[in-house]
């Protein structure tokens, strides 16, 4: 029986939204749990007491700025610390904003290909080696909007499909023993700048199901993937109720 129990799982930009359910969840499934924050010390911090008080000894904090790709040695050195063995690795951190053509600057640039994209391959190449050794798992948290581009937010959806190809190559390069897969949420949770409800219901209207989904439905999707998948590799799932078929 495929199980998480006594496995160190690794999660980038855990303390809040989708990444705290998913962490929850894992957690849940037995897994022990290295939790990335940037500047949410507190949030993980109340995060990772949660957990505690239910398993002891099953979460460690991480504090990096995704930003510095030299340091990601020593995360990865830190994370393998903890239990001795890296198992799995979610690249949940992301950066979501408008950039409008015309306007957008190479920083914009650099900040959301950076965060969305450089980050998650040079943390996977660094996390390569604990993985390899243990036939280990990779998850990326990519968007529809790799697919199908975000109208206003052009340099957000490039970068979430360079996340895509990311995710097929690195299948390809750490194959046979480590596998790669992506999960695309949908209308899943609303951006946490105003999106304003008549705009909600147009996004809902559009998908097959006629509703909202929830964090927990991407952190089933990555449970699986990390736990139950063992012959899926390169693939991206997309949990949107079937908003990306209708045009």
């Amino acid at each position: 029986m495929n199980t998480l129990t006594n496995k160190a799982i690794l999660l980038t930009g855990a303390a809040h939204r989708i990444g705290a359910t998913t962490t929850r969840l894992l957690h849940s499934a037995g897994a022990n749990i290295i939790l990335h924050y940037r500047g949410s010390r507190e949030a993980a911090q109340r995060l990772q007491q949660e957990l505690l008080a239910e398993r002891e000894n099953s979460v460690v904090l991480v504090q990096a700025d995704l930003h510095n790709t030299h340091t990601f040695n020593a995360l990865i050195n830190e994370a393998h610390a903890a239990w001795g063995r890296l198992d799995g690795l979610v690249n949940n951190a992301s950066t979501f904003y408008p950039t409008e053509i015309g306007k957008v600057t190479e920083k914009e640039w650099d900040d959301l290909l950076g965060a969305n994209l450089k980050a998650p391959f040079f943390l996977a190449q660094a996390a390569a080696p604990r993985l390899l050794k243990t036939k280990g798992s990779i998850v990326n948290i990519v968007d529809i909007h790799a697919e199908r581009p975000l109208k206003a937010y052009p340099v957000y959806s490039i970068s979430k499909a360079g996340l895509v190809m990311l995710t097929r190559a690195l299948a390809g390069e750490l194959g046979p023993q480590v596998r790669v897969n992506a999960v695309a949420p949908g209308a899943i949770l609303w951006p946490e700048n105003d999106m304003d409800e008549l705009t909600q219901q147009r996004i809902i209207s559009r998908t097959f199901l006629k509703r909202q989904g929830a964090p927990e439905d991407i952190a089933k999707t990555v449970l699986f993937l990390l736990r139950d998948a063992n012959y899926i590799t390169g693939q991206v799932i997309t949990v949107d109720g079937g908003r990306s078929l209708n045009s």
